[in-house]
């Protein structure tokens, strides 16, 4: 059935222009349905509708548009000349609303449409894949747009409707974000094999920081703000080395042993497990970071972004399980954030 639109005129009307009218979708839909059967009482049991109202309706459009569209004689209807006029376009705005009907009908049933997603590399690495074999198997009517980009780069291009859904961590408090959490995990200390500052054992207190030579990226990306606002409270300031904002490059930089990073370690599990290099937790404080899956509340969500978020939150979950995981690839070893637990 027809939803019931109502048209209207989109201006006043001037000294010498036409009125202004206002019909609905189905009065369209009973004109057509009466001028197609020739007869009032063949068209209320076509259109399972009670004779005096089919009546009453027509008889409203031939008063908006002060003609009459249909001449009543004993054997049923004739079309009026305006009355044909009003039959093709009626044709016109029935058959595109019926068009539109089909084509959403056809979203819930098989969803298409671009979706673009940004998150970052440290995160990329291990969800990508998994999250388009996923969306490929699910919905190959949907085409992913995948984005890597720090957490403040994304949450400006989710901002700006440059893409659609975000994952990031310690997103800022914007009101044209919508964050929910997906997980949270602590950030470790790396180093290379040979630990060229000596520092032996398995954990390091987190104001150590502030002597051992790291390699940080530079302000404003979160994990340097989360970094500089705990060793802030500690009274100290981290003894950054070099300033680097590609994780592959600063990666490289810890294994040759040029300096320290700190990360979390389903992000270098990879590394870890082939022995390049190595880890010490860092404690009094411990430090934790959230991941959170956000969108924008400027633009309405599409059926097929709704579905992929959806695919990004079951992802994270089977990655947290350790569930499909690739022989090349570690799980992902993280706390799940309280909301998950339910």
């Amino acid at each position: 059935m027809l939803a019931n639109f109502a048209l209207s005129g989109a201006h006043a009307p001037s000294a010498a222009g036409p009125k202004p009218f206002s019909m609905e979708l189905k009065q369209l839909d009973y004109f057509l349905g009466v001028a197609e059967s020739g007869s009032f009482s063949k068209a209320a049991i076509r259109l399972s509708v009670a004779q005096p109202i089919l009546s009453r309706q027509i008889k409203l459009l031939e008063t908006e548009l002060g003609v009459e569209l249909l001449y009543r004689n004993g054997r049923g209807v004739v079309v009026s000349e305006a009355g044909k006029v009003l039959e093709t376009y009626a044709r016109s705005v029935v058959g595109l609303v019926e068009k539109a009907q089909s084509e959403i009908g056809s979203l819930k049933a098989e969803p298409r449409g671009r979706v673009a997603i940004a998150m970052p590399p440290s995160i990329g690495w291990m969800l990508t894949g998994p999250l388009v074999v996923r969306c490929r198997e699910a919905f190959p009517g949907i085409l992913l747009h995948l984005a890597e980009g720090f957490s403040g780069h994304v949450a400006e291009w989710l901002s700006t409707g440059r893409v659609d859904i975000g994952v990031v961590y310690q997103a800022p408090r914007l009101s044209t974000l919508q964050t929910e959490p997906l997980l949270t995990d602590e950030l470790i200390l790396l180093g290379a094999v040979d630990d060229p500052a000596g520092l032996g054992g398995d954990r390091v207190p987190t104001k150590r920081l502030a002597d051992i030579p790291v390699i940080l990226p530079a302000r404003p990306h979160g994990l340097r703000v989360l970094i500089d606002n705990e060793l802030e409270k500690l009274g100290v300031v981290a003894n950054v080395v070099f300033e680097v904002d590609a994780m592959p490059s600063t990666l490289s930089l810890v294994e040759r042993g040029v300096g320290y990073t700190v990360l979390s370690e389903g992000a270098v599990k990879h590394l870890l497990n082939a022995g390049r290099i190595r880890s010490w937790s860092l404690t009094n404080p411990t430090l934790m970071r959230e991941l959170l899956l956000a969108t924008s509340t400027q633009r309405p969500m599409s059926v097929a972004t709704r579905l992929v978020a959806r695919l990004i939150r079951d992802e994270v979950q089977a990655i947290l399980r350790g569930d499909n995981q690739p022989a090349d690839r570690a799980p992902f070893e993280a706390k799940v954030a309280p909301s998950l637990r339910m």
